[in-house]
């Protein structure tokens, strides 16, 4: 197989073969991170236009104020909308809008808007992070068609920050720095037609081996992040666990999963927690990779790098997780309040993946759109086997700026065909927001170990 060669535009890159083992970028390349380009791998510059401004930095530490419950003030809050997109000027903006976007105002003319405000490039991680991502530029390796990685553990975070194709570019989503282990408290609701909910309440701590004070040397040099979900609401689920190994070369070791049922109070394997099996509690809403709006295995999609474009997305969502507002006041019918959200234009990454002919999946198509300044998922378009439109994604973040990082503050899966959608990661009404580079241990993320958090 031929190496296809690869040229860096301020737009995007040309697209080609992805080998069995792929080389790193060249150290002359690396060198661009922090000067043309940001230290994660955006474009420094703003836009010709002015509409998207140069990367400055990100938000300090101190950009806010942090409340006793950890919730963060909206440094932005004097902002005020430039315009707001309706379904009677939705043509106007379409290019700058994915299908599914414009789909929405066609699927609900009367009541879905999109509110523009100021773009504010806030993200920005600490320093120590993106001397690892240069390390990563020029080390890492992409292996098994693309679909794992190597020598990649001396930096763990942003396998390729300057990406070549499609498959580097999700991998950065996957390996995206997330501010340490973390436990946090969340919220899903699968509401009705009419807007009724019941509540999904998940206690959950996520960590990666690097962080593992007690990890047996090279138990976790082939993992990107153990995950522990507890279902603690309602009580008919309450006590229900699942535990993940997230695996970086899932051709090589497939992600382990194991389930604890508190009503029959035992441990089991979980091999359907993948790809497109049922996620947890969601009423058939999102499956299985639809957590962190992508993640798993990528094997059964070719992935195609389209290049960059400018799009209105979700970004500095403080006001949707404002502690005042209660989960009836952001969950409405057909969607969100789309009051409390806020959309700004950025540059992203295009990445269309689709089902491999041999392979199945649900969703036969995939459009994705990846935040150039956080490689996470803005937008996903999916697409069913007779090729339509079926659901659209919108992953709402923020900087969590106390901590250097950026999260989703609310993931959100609109079904087009039924009417509903799922709503994940609300927290307005819990104790604490996220808790950032929490002291956890790998004795807390075995299977032995779920059956004492299971308890009722």
């Amino acid at each position: 197989m031929n190496i296809s060669v690869f040229k860096y535009t301020a737009l995007s890159f040309c697209i080609g073969a992805v080998l069995t083992a792929q080389a790193a970028v060249s150290p002359e390349e690396a060198a661009q991170l922090g000067a043309k380009l940001t230290p994660i791998g955006a474009e420094r510059a703003g836009n010709a236009a002015g509409t998207i401004p140069e990367w400055t930095g990100g938000l300090p530490v101190n950009a806010g104020k942090v409340d006793e419950r950890g919730f963060l003030e909206d440094p932005f809050a004097q902002d005020k909308p430039l315009f707001v997109i309706t379904a009677n000027n939705v043509e106007q903006y379409k290019d700058q809008l994915s299908e599914g976007q414009v789909a929405m105002f066609k699927r609900y003319p009367e009541t879905f808007k999109m509110p523009i405000y100021p773009s504010r490039r806030s993200a920005a991680l600490p320093k120590e992070i993106y001397a690892k991502i240069k390390h990563s530029a020029v080390t890492t390796q992409a292996v098994d068609g693309g679909y794992g990685v190597n020598n990649f553990t001396d930096s763990r975070y942003y396998a390729f920050p300057i990406p070549k194709n499609g498959l580097e570019v999700q991998w950065n989503h996957v390996t995206r720095y997330r501010g340490g282990n973390i436990q946090r408290v969340i919220t899903q609701a699968t509401p009705q037609v009419n807007g009724a909910f019941t509540a999904i309440r998940f206690d959950e701590t996520v960590a990666g081996p690097q962080d593992l004070p007690d990890l047996p040397a090279g138990k976790g040099d082939n993992i990107v992040s153990y995950f522990k979900q507890q279902v603690t609401a309602p009580s008919r689920l309450a006590g229900n666990v699942l535990l993940v190994y997230e695996t970086l070369d899932q051709v090589k070791e497939p992600r382990s999963a194991w389930v604890y049922n508190a009503g029959q109070r035992r441990v089991r394997r979980a091999p359907q927690v993948d790809y497109d099996g049922p996620g947890t509690a969601a009423d058939g809403l999102r499956t299985t990779d639809n957590f962190d709006m992508f993640s798993g295995a990528p094997d059964r999609y070719d992935w195609q790098l389209v290049g960059k474009r400018e799009m209105y997305i979700p970004y500095n969502s403080y006001k949707l997780d404002s502690p005042d507002l209660k989960y009836t006041d952001i969950i409405q019918p057909g969607h969100l309040n789309q009051d409390h959200t806020r959309y700004e234009l950025h540059r992203v990454w295009e990445v269309v993946a689709t089902v491999k002919p041999e392979a199945r999946h649900i969703y036969a198509k995939r459009t994705m759109y990846f935040d150039e300044d956080t490689w996470q998922l803005a937008i996903v378009d999916h697409y069913d086997g007779r090729g339509q439109l079926w659901r659209v994604a919108e992953g709402h973040m923020q900087q969590y700026y106390h901590a250097q990082a950026a999260a989703y503050t609310l993931e959100v899966i609109y079904d087009l065909n039924a009417g509903r959608y799922l709503a994940l990661g609300m927290k307005n009404e819990e104790r604490h927001s996220f808790k950032f580079g929490m002291p956890l241990r790998f004795s807390d993320f075995t299977p032995a170990a779920l059956r004492n958090s299971g308890v009722r």
